[in-house]
């Protein structure tokens, strides 16, 4: 059974910084892709970063620069570090692997930037 488990979400103002894990088990971590995706209240969930096991990373361009996603192998854990934190970025934060036509999600963590 796939869990992708997200932690580390909260309250902070504008210009802070959060990081975000996500724990997964049930999947072979370390050949899935693994990404964060968000969506805000009323918006459509969005791909804010991801990392291939191959080490490829992507970042959205409204998180580029402020936001860096890594993967630990050895505790089968992601991470999101969010720096510079705006109140557009506030939303549910969600995990995701994803491998072919495999596309697991977590149930989410809420991060809220206040002005």
């Amino acid at each position: 059974q796939v869990q992708l488990v997200e932690s580390g979400g909260g309250l902070v103002q504008a210009g802070g910084s959060l990081r975000l894990s996500c724990a997964a088990s049930g999947v072979r971590f370390n050949i899935y892709t693994m990404a964060w995706g968000r969506q805000a209240p009323g918006k459509q969930r969005e791909l804010v970063a991801s990392a291939t096991s191959g080490g490829s990373i992507h970042y959205a361009d409204s998180v580029k620069g402020r936001f860096t996603i890594s993967r630990d192998g050895a505790t089968n854990t992601v991470y999101l570090q969010m720096n510079s934190l705006k109140p557009e970025d506030t939303a549910v934060y969600y995990c995701n692997a994803q491998l072919a036509q495999l596309n697991y999600w977590g149930k989410g963590t809420l991060v809220t930037v206040s002005s």
